[in-house]
C-alpha cells in the first residue's frame, strides 16, 4: 500500500509514473498537493512544522486508503505527507489516485483528502508574526468529511 511518512521533499511526476507503472488499465490520474502559504487565518506564515506519532500515522493513512478502495473499487491510492520543518511553498502532502475514468479519480482523490484532513494524526505549528501557534482542526474539515457519510472521530474506525 503505497502511504509514506517522510522529512525529505517529493518530486510529482517520479511520484505518478510510479503509481501509474505497469497499470494499462488506468484512464485517469487525480492529484492533490498542499504547500505551505504565506498566510492563514489572518496571520503571516514565515513556516511551519509537522510532527506525527510514528506507526500510528502510518496506520490511519492506510485505513483511510482501505476506505476509498471499498468506496471505488478498481482505484489505486498514493499518499506521501511530509513532516518535520517546512518553509514556505515547501510541499507538505500529495495525494495522488488513478481509476479507469476520471470521475472515480476526482472523487476518490478528494475524499482521501477529506478523509486525511480530520483523520490522521499530524499536528501542525506555524511560525507567524506572533510567535508560533498550534493549528486547531476546522470545523469546515469535518464538514467536508461530512458529506462523504462520515463523522470526524470515527473515520478510522470504518475500515
Amino acid at each position: 500500500m503505497p502511504v509514506r511518512v517522510q522529512t525529505e521533499d517529493f518530486d510529482l511526476s517520479t511520484e505518478v509514473a510510479q503509481l501509474r507503472a505497469h497499470n494499462p488499465s488506468i484512464g485517469a490520474v487525480a492529484c492533490f498537493v498542499g504547500t505551505v502559504r504565506d498566510l492563514n487565518d489572518g496571520s503571516s506564515v514565515a513556516g511551519m512544522e509537522l510532527e506525527h506519532y510514528p506507526g500510528m500515522t502510518e496506520k490511519a493513512l492506510e485505513a483511510i486508503v482501505t476506505q476509498a478502495q471499498q468506496r471505488w473499487p478498481g482505484i489505486d491510492v498514493l499518499i506521501v505527507h511530509r513532516v518535520g520543518k517546512l518553509a514556505l511553498l515547501d510541499q507538505i502532502v500529495l495525494v495522488a489516485t488513478t481509476s479507469k475514468h476520471r470521475g472515480d479519480a476526482f472523487a476518490s482523490c478528494e475524499f482521501v483528502m477529506d478523509y486525511l484532513k480530520t483523520e490522521a494524526p499530524f499536528w501542525k505549528k506555524e511560525e507567524t508574526e506572533h510567535g508560533a501557534r498550534w493549528v486547531d482542526a476546522r470545523t469546515s474539515d469535518d464538514a467536508a468529511l461530512a458529506r462523504w457519510g462520515v463523522k470526524s472521530g470515527n473515520a478510522a474506525n470504518e475500515a
